[in-house]
């Protein structure tokens, strides 16, 4: 009986979630055909079956996409044939294992009641589900950085250096998704300052939990970054593309044109135009590189307003993305309520954690992997470009956020605001007790 009141939630949260993506799935990305970045990690991954080659074009290594969903989805088409539904819905089963860590997050840090709402939350919120639906990677790095952050959130709970490991394999899998996944061991080492200042676990135990997340991180990067250098005969630790996103965010039009203020520029628009030499792409990346500094340093004045349209977008509901299934299949019915779902949700989730951000200071220690996990997403869309796509990373947080708000507001427990209201009528000074009684006309007479 007690393991059934364990695993129920799970398993239902788990089951309603995945009844959301499959439903998203055969409705509005029904006939779903990759395109833009998703066609490249398609084509990588019939050329890794037909070809025994991770390229793009013939027999050409590549060094521009991160290898893991290439690869995985290579695995699934070796089983199912080139059919990317198959893909999609193994989208779909670890999107629902992000509700299920979801609900087990605000379980632990709130209650049972509130992990329920927040696993139901996420099952439901479009900000999560709509990308299930395309080739993309946010659904994968998403899942691998929640898994990242409730584990390291067991080890500061814990002390179990076991929960390092998990960490550790998960931090990898997420770099191995998204090239700046491998930001996060710098967040580590912040969180590890913090938990030891806090005297929340023992300063040996940090250090060697700091050690093994990185040593496990660093080893399973190791032998695509040693293929890399093989290739290209420059370090490249997970993918080249820095450049180009640099490049095509630190230009004129990304600061001028109405359309894309603030936004990723295509290489055909920007303006002005890159100097080309006749490098291979990787080496082109320190063309990219090289003209997003010296922009940078001739613009220095427009660089606040810049980066602030960068946090600004960052927050909005609705960026320009194309490839979206509900984007592709604009008149179908199923796809004008995704639109809608897409248009108000956010706005509602988005308020809900900022209140919650703001009101759940008691759970400030609980609540620090999320911060730091937050602030670094954040910091990240800041200094390459804000847009919903890259806000998909923290949507799971700020659904748990959004919980936490919910949680201040109605629940009783230590640090609500029942709680403080209670706190304030035990503390009031004596003899300040009132009532009130209704006077012959009407007007309210207070009694000592």
């Amino acid at each position: 009986m007690r393991r059934l009141r364990v695993y129920a939630p799970i398993i239902a949260i788990f089951c309603l979630a995945l009844l959301v993506r499959v439903a998203y799935n055969v409705t509005v990305a029904r006939g779903y055909f990759p395109a833009y970045d998703a066609r490249y990690y398609d084509t990588i991954a019939k050329n890794l079956l037909g070809e025994h080659c991770f390229c793009l074009v013939g027999q050409t290594p590549t060094t521009d996409r991160a290898p893991l969903w290439s690869f995985i989805i290579a695995a699934i088409y070796a089983v199912t044939g080139p059919i990317n539904f198959y893909a999609r819905l193994f989208f779909c089963l670890i999107d629902a294992g992000t509700c299920v860590i979801v609900y087990l997050f605000a379980r632990d840090i709130f209650n049972q009641r509130v992990g329920l709402l927040a696993g139901i939350l996420a099952s439901l919120y479009a900000g999560l589900f709509i990308y299930t639906g395309w080739l993309y990677t946010e659904t994968l790095y998403t899942f691998c950085l929640m898994a990242f952050a409730y584990t390291l959130y067991l080890l500061q709970r814990t002390g179990q250096l076991r929960w390092a490991i998990y960490s550790g394999l998960s931090l990898a899998l997420a770099s191995l998704t998204r090239p700046n996944g491998f930001f996060a061991l710098g967040m580590i080492c912040v969180w590890g300052i913090i938990v030891i200042r806090a005297r929340i676990i023992l300063w040996r135990t940090v250090v060697r939990a700091i050690l093994i997340i990185t040593l496990i991180t660093a080893g399973l990067i190791a032998p695509w970054t040693i293929r890399n250098y093989r290739i290209a005969h420059i370090f490249i630790p997970v993918a080249t593309g820095s450049g180009v996103v640099l490049a095509g965010v630190y230009n004129d039009t990304a600061l001028t044109d109405p359309e894309l203020l603030g936004m990723w520029v295509p290489g055909n628009r920007i303006r002005p135009p890159i100097p080309r030499s006749a490098h291979p792409s990787y080496m082109g990346e320190n063309e990219n590189r090289g003209y997003a500094l010296h922009w940078i340093k001739t613009h220095l004045s427009s660089m606040p307003y810049l980066l602030s349209l960068h946090f600004i977008n960052t927050w909005k509901p609705y960026t320009s993305e194309e490839g979206l299934p509900f984007r592709e299949f604009p008149d179908r019915t199923s796809s004008k309520i995704a639109w809608d779902l897409i248009q108000y949700m956010p706005i509602v989730i988005i308020a809900l954690a900022a209140l919650g951000l703001a009101t759940t200071w008691k759970k400030r220690l609980d609540l620090l992997v999320i911060y730091l996990i937050l602030l670094l997403t954040i910091g990240v869309n800041i200094a390459f470009y804000g847009s919903m796509r890259f806000r998909a990373p923290i949507e799971p947080i700020l659904v748990i956020l959004a919980a936490g708000a919910i949680w201040w507001l109605t629940g009783k427990d230590a640090g609500t605001l029942h709680a403080l209201r209670q706190s304030k009528n035990i503390t009031r000074p004596a003899g300040t007790h009132s009532s009130t009684v209704s006077a012959g006309n009407n007007e309210k007479v207070t009694k000592p």
